[in-house]
């Protein structure tokens, strides 16, 4: 773990903000000088605490309608390949998060697409037919209460 200083942590928390502020209006915000603060922002993603700076799309915007939580469990055979879903999972871009889950079921998928009929294809055509695949539970989000990227720093 990175042990960030009272700079750095401002840093991260402006840029979770907003990541398309220029090293001088950040240097400003934060109360340093540009050259120092470039430098504290090229060692955060050398070391991987800042992975990328990216624009956050609203997905109606852009016809992602349904929005759903998928459980998957995997049968014993599928839990010995847990490297073969997770590619498989990887490469599907409906598939925003994936995560290895304790419990009853093995994996929570986040998903995406323009409407439930389009779910119904994907569930169909790709996720039900992955090796291992015992059992999904699908999970219809009605409306979004919070969505946040930024991490409490």
């Amino acid at each position: 773990m990175t042990d960030l200083d009272p700079y750095e942590r401002k840093i991260v928390r402006e840029l979770q903000r907003d990541a398309s502020l220029t090293t001088a209006e950040l240097a400003e915000r934060i109360g340093l000088s540009p050259s120092p603060c470039w430098r504290r922002i090229d060692r955060l993603e050398r070391e991987g605490v800042i992975r990328k700076r990216v624009a956050l799309v609203d997905r109606r915007k852009v016809g992602l309608n349904a929005h759903i939580f998928a459980q998957v469990k995997l049968n014993a055979h599928g839990r010995a390949n847990l490297d073969e879903f997770s590619a498989a999972i990887r490469g599907f871009p409906e598939v925003l998060d994936a995560y290895v889950l304790m419990g009853t079921v093995d994996f929570m998928l986040r998903i995406v697409a323009e409407d439930i009929d389009a779910y119904e294809r994907f569930f169909f055509e790709k996720l039900s037919k992955l090796p291992g695949v015992q059992e999904i539970n699908s999970i219809v989000a009605l409306s979004e209460i919070k969505s946040t990227t930024q991490l409490p720093i």
